[in-house]
């Protein structure tokens, strides 16, 4: 079970830094990706780099925390940052975007974070 806590964990902050490279390098690609398309040009040009960095970030302080401070701590991140994939989804389907992205993406996602966590706090 150790193998595969680390590995999820791994791989969840792993896929975290490529979705910030690919909001601050692919804005248009990766906003129609989550769901809400956003014309990178436009006003939603600044909120997509923010985005890109707050994802971004979410994976180097998901990987620091694993590497230095262990399981338990990478845990209770991993259970603070699901809310962020839940919120994903209420903003979806809030500005029209689809259920199937909405849940089998957003909510899917956050469901396999909650589940890295689980298998964290039990190593």
């Amino acid at each position: 079970m150790t193998v595969t806590a680390y590995t999820l964990a791994v791989v969840l902050n792993v896929f975290c830094l490529f979705l910030g490279y690919r909001f601050l390098f692919q804005p248009a690609a990766a906003a129609a990706g989550y769901g809400a398309p956003a014309d990178p040009a436009g006003d939603a040009g600044a909120y997509l780099t923010i985005k890109g960095l707050r994802d971004g970030t979410f994976g180097v302080v998901g990987l620091v925390l694993l590497a230095f401070a262990g399981a338990t701590a990478e845990a209770w991140f991993l259970l603070a940052v699901a809310l962020v994939p839940l919120g994903d989804t209420l903003i979806v389907l809030r500005h029209g975007g689809a259920r199937a992205v909405a849940f089998g993406i957003h909510f899917a996602t956050a469901v396999v974070v909650l589940i890295g966590a689980a298998l964290l706090f039990a190593v």
